[in-house]
């Protein structure tokens, strides 16, 4: 199952790898068109190995926020409440699926260039959206606990179907849930609750048969490396310049992918 490494595949993922340091923009959100639109492997294909990839790497993330005391366990468990029996759903529907004739592919096409166009979105939008949540009044901690769980569902079943989710709208979405918190609280949080969400979606994946393992390997063989030296580099990077370029290049993947 695991074959020789592939250049290209691992030069994919150090470049991904690199702008997921750099910006903190989900890695779905460019690892999975990237596999579907320049590399030809199934919808299907792309997210379960994806979802994998993405969990591996989220729990090196998950140990640097933990040590750093930037993940909101709380907040996490609220959120997992939802995904990850939203997730376990989503994939028993998805078996059910004709992977012959392409049903489950079309499907998760078409959810895949949808929440792709919403990441661009959001990233282009996060700093507004934020600005105007913290000018409105405050919201009971019972109607945000409810927000939260009903949040964990939505991401639950769009991960599961996509690999992207968990990332920048994942993010806006906790900003505006809880404004109080710290930006680099909100990001830990995320990328805490991103390890067990995208560990189930991608065993289920893999399950199904929907993982290349030969993919995964040499996906993370360039990424891991991308990801710390993007890292090293995010508090040079000019933001203002990056997002928009990288929210146009997601809103064209999307626009492809959806036509």
């Amino acid at each position: 199952m695991f074959a020789h490494l592939d250049v290209l595949h691992a030069v994919a993922g150090l470049l991904v790898g690199f702008l997921v340091g750099l910006t903190g923009v989900g890695g779905g959100s460019l690892m999975t068109p990237v596999l579907v639109l320049l590399f030809g492997v199934s919808p299907a294909t792309a997210v379960g190995t994806d979802l994998l990839f993405a969990s591996t790497t989220k729990i090196a993330g998950t140990l640097v926020h933990g040590i750093r005391s930037t993940v909101d366990w709380q907040i996490v468990r609220r959120l997992a409440s939802g995904s990850v029996p939203a997730a376990a759903v989503t994939l028993a529907v998805l078996s059910r699926f004709d992977h012959s004739h392409g049903k489950s592919n079309h499907t998760i096409l078409v959810v895949l260039g949808v929440m792709l166009i919403l990441t661009a979105l959001a990233t282009l939008l996060q700093q507004r959206l934020v600005a105007l949540s913290q000018r409105g009044p405050a919201t009971s901690p019972q109607r945000t606990l409810i927000s939260t769980v009903v949040l964990g569902v939505v991401l639950g079943v769009v991960v599961t179907m996509s690999s992207v989710g968990a990332g920048a709208i994942g993010v806006t979405a906790l900003l505006l849930l809880y404004p109080a918190l710290r930006v680099a609280g909100i990001v830990g949080t995320d990328i805490a609750h991103a390890v067990p969400l995208t560990m189930v979606a991608g065993l289920g994946h893999w399950v199904i048969g929907d993982v290349n393992g030969a993919l995964l390997v040499n996906l993370l063989i360039g990424s891991l490396p991308g990801v710390v030296a993007g890292s090293l580099l995010s508090s040079r990077s000019p933001d203002h310049v990056l997002r928009p370029v990288l929210a146009i290049v997601l809103l064209i993947s999307g626009y492809k992918l959806l036509t």
